[in-house]
C-alpha cells in the first residue's frame, strides 16, 4: 500500500524513465497555469506548457532544498497517491549550464525572427519555449541555492 504521505512519481521522456520516485509536491506549468499536486489531490489529467517543474520531495523541506526541472512541455496525469508525466524531453537543474542554457536561448530567439513559413514559425516557437524553461530552471537552480 502507498504511503499517504507521498505521492510516486513517474517521469517518462522519449529517452525512457526518468524518475520514479516518492515525492510530498510538484508544481507543474499545466496550459491552464501553475499547478500544486500534493498526496490526496483530485484526480485530473492535464496538458503542460514547456516550463520549469519543481519537485518538493519531504513535506518539511525547505524551498532551497527544491529540485526543478525544465519540461518540454507534455501531458500529466494525476491520481490521489501518483503523479505520472510523459514528457518529449525534461532536463534537472544539475544538467544544465546557465552559460549554455543563456547562449540556447539567444540562438532560439534569432532563429524564430528569420523563419519564412508557418511550419518553421510553430517549430522556432517550440524551441523558444523550451530553451526559455531551461533559461528559467537554471535562474531557479541559482536562486534558491544561494539562499543556503
Amino acid at each position: 500500500m502507498a504511503d499517504p504521505a507521498f505521492l510516486q512519481l513517474k517521469l517518462v521522456t522519449l529517452l525512457g524513465e526518468k524518475l520514479s520516485e516518492p515525492i510530498y509536491e510538484a508544481i507543474l506549468p499545466s496550459k491552464t497555469g501553475r499547478i500544486t499536486v500534493l498526496p490526496g489531490h483530485e484526480p485530473l489529467a492535464t496538458l503542460l506548457e514547456p516550463g520549469a517543474m519543481a519537485i518538493r520531495r519531504h513535506k518539511d523541506d525547505p524551498d532551497m532544498k527544491l529540485e526543478f526541472l525544465a519540461l518540454s512541455g507534455g501531458i500529466a496525469k494525476i491520481t490521489q497517491d501518483e503523479l505520472v508525466i510523459l514528457a518529449d524531453e525534461a532536463e534537472s537543474d544539475r544538467e544544465i549550464a546557465d552559460k549554455e542554457a543563456k547562449e540556447a536561448y539567444e540562438r532560439a530567439v534569432t532563429a524564430a525572427e528569420n523563419v519564412t513559413d508557418q511550419i518553421e514559425l510553430e517549430e522556432a516557437k517550440r524551441l523558444v519555449q523550451h530553451q526559455a524553461a531551461r533559461l528559467r530552471v537554471a535562474e531557479l537552480r541559482r536562486r534558491y541555492r544561494d539562499m543556503k
